[in-house]
């Protein structure tokens, strides 16, 4: 009889040993009279960051206010409020750095590019697989847009139990796509295989293993042929997208322009912010967003942190804000705030929240920060896995920001009330409500540290555990 069963990691291999995935299909799946169905559904866990922070009073409004994004998707969801991180204050370090470098970790910042500890996505990456992934993956991936540079932690949220980053971020939707399928290096040479991507897509070179899966020696079925070749079309998009080449083949797909945005030193010019395209952020983020959640899919990463705007983000925003097909607000920083440089910059809307005033300009930014932290998440939410539930719903997503508040001459409240929602991580934690924790940063990560079968935990080992079992199914 004849065996269909594939390896879930399957991959076309293809120019110069670039991988590609494949999405996962019926023939991967091991059978349930053999193995349960859990067996099929990796342990994940990511951490995404945005910058800035939502304050507590905002928070308190639900999806009434500045959460109504998430609202969608608030069954899949456990939003955690009055949560502190006050035992991360430096004296004489920024708040932004402090509450940055503890989202995730629940420590202190360990100077400019280290954290105090690891990150929860490297204690669990450690205790599930502590002689390493299987071989071809990603370990941890990292990605973001930002702009905020100086210290490290103000954007990178994935740490080794030494306080080190976990990896490179790549910052540009090409690094991201190099990082997941794979890289060339250039050698000199004229028949250098970096030169042949430049004419050649990567999924051209990879044709003759699709016409394989295919035809009619292929052990897939008709639905899972179809799937390969949805899959294929996804992937050349996104390749598409990410990708300028300087060559192509006569008869190609157009190609999308360079990133209008500022990488680089030059995304940061003296901490004095830089003036921005709404559309053009977003488009960027989402693309980025793509790339992660299509890295994700196709079992090439399992562990890592995405990145929405660095913690004390300077940027002078212009342009017309769409939520739902309506136009809810114009953003026009610099003009709004009738200052340039620094000054002008939305970062100042958080210094100069009042929870007496409207706050119009802070809620419109908030708002959209949680629209793109939604598009991310929707998009793990859209591919089902063996067990009948979403990516979503199966890993553990948790996200996080650096203030309660955003207001410096007050470290205690500015640390304090820290916005955090996690996901159900495959039914380990409660979704599908907003809750007042009241408790430390430190505990409510551990905790969810235990939940995920890890048994290192966070913060000084003589430290006593406080378990937060009201966020535990």
């Amino acid at each position: 009889m004849k065996n269909n069963l594939l390896d879930r990691r399957t991959v076309l291999k293809g120019l110069g040993g670039i991988t590609i995935g494949l999405p996962l299909l019926e023939e991967m799946l091991v059978s349930p009279l053999l193995a349960a169905p859990k067996a099929a559904v990796p342990v994940r866990a990511f951490n995404v960051f945005f910058g800035l922070g939502i304050p507590a009073p905002l928070q308190a409004e639900g999806f009434n206010g500045v959460l109504e994004p998430l609202k969608p998707l608030q069954k899949k969801l456990l939003i955690m409020q009055n949560v502190d991180q006050v035992r991360a204050d430096q004296s004489g370090i920024n708040a932004h750095y402090d509450g940055a470098s503890a989202s995730f970790t629940a420590e202190p910042p360990n100077g400019e590019a280290k954290a105090g500890g690891p990150s929860i996505d490297q204690v669990i990456r450690n205790a599930h697989h502590p002689k390493g992934l299987p071989a071809g993956m990603v370990p941890t991936l990292i990605g973001g847009t930002y702009f905020r540079r100086s210290r490290v932690g103000r954007y990178v949220h994935s740490y080794n139990s030494d306080g080190t980053v976990a990896a490179s971020i790549q910052e540009k939707p090409r690094d991201l796509f190099d990082r997941v399928f794979g890289s060339i290096k250039m050698t000199g040479d004229k028949t250098d295989l970096r030169r042949e991507r430049l004419k050649r897509s990567v999924l051209d070179s990879v044709v003759d293993q699709y016409r394989y899966y295919k035809g009619a020696n292929s052990p897939l079925g008709a639905a899972s042929k179809g799937r390969i070749a949805d899959h294929l079309d996804r992937v050349r998009e996104f390749e598409q997208r990410a990708y300028e080449m300087k060559h192509r083949a006569k008869g190609s797909p157009p190609l999308p322009q360079r990133s209008k945005l500022a990488h680089g030193g030059s995304a940061d010019p003296g901490g004095e912010g830089i003036d921005m395209q709404l559309d053009d952020l977003t488009n960027e983020w989402r693309l980025m967003s793509d790339l992660y959640a299509l890295a994700i899919e196709l079992d090439r990463v399992r562990f890592g942190s995405l990145t929405f705007l660095a913690a004390g983000e300077r940027l002078r925003i212009k342009g017309d804000y769409i939520y739902n097909g309506k136009k809810v607000f114009v953003f026009d920083d610099e003009k709004q705030l009738k200052r340039s440089g620094s000054g002008g910059c939305s970062h100042e809307w958080w210094h100069r929240f009042n929870e007496k005033k409207k706050n119009e300009q802070l809620r419109a930014h908030i708002h959209m920060k949680m629209r793109e932290v939604a598009y991310f998440l929707t998009r793990l939410d859209q591919s089902k896995e063996a067990n009948g539930k979403s990516i979503l719903d199966n890993s553990l997503i948790t996200i996080s920001t650096e203030s309660g508040d955003g207001r410096h001459n007050d470290v205690k409240r500015e640390l304090s009330g820290i916005f955090h929602a996690i996901t159900a991580a495959n039914n380990r934690f409660k979704t599908g409500q907003i809750m007042d924790v009241g408790e430390e940063g430190i505990d409510v990560y551990n905790t969810m540290l235990q939940a995920m079968g890890a048994k290192e935990k966070l913060g000084p080992q003589d430290r006593e555990v406080k378990s937060i079992d009201a966020i535990r199914v």
